[in-house]
């Protein structure tokens, strides 16, 4: 449920004002984005492991994990998740190969 997400997105946001010694947010907000980064990492392997594994359970915890990590990042780049749904909702309706295509290449 993207209320949820959402829900989350604006705990997370107003922990940045909250003391380092009281908040597991805050600590990840005031260290930075790299700092994020890593553990959003580190969640996202977490549950591509838990997801080669049969524990739903596991699976569940781990991309709960992931996610809230992923908002973490976002809010410590000042990226608003709405802003990320946009982004979704824009894809919509296109097929994955067609978005893909439409993508600006990188230059190499």
């Amino acid at each position: 449920d993207t209320n949820t997400l959402a829900q989350l997105a604006a705990l997370i946001r107003s922990r940045r004002s909250d003391s380092t010694e009281k908040s597991y947010t805050a600590q990840f907000l005031t260290d930075g984005p790299d700092r994020c980064a890593k553990k959003f990492g580190e969640d996202a392997v977490e549950t591509v492991i838990a997801a080669m594994g049969s524990d739903a359970a596991a699976l569940r915890a781990e991309a709960a994990d992931t996610l809230y990590h992923l908002l973490v990042l976002l809010e410590s780049r000042h990226v608003a998740f709405d802003d990320v749904l946009k982004v979704l909702e824009s894809r919509m309706g296109m097929s994955g190969i067609e978005e893909k295509a439409s993508r600006p290449r990188s230059r190499s």
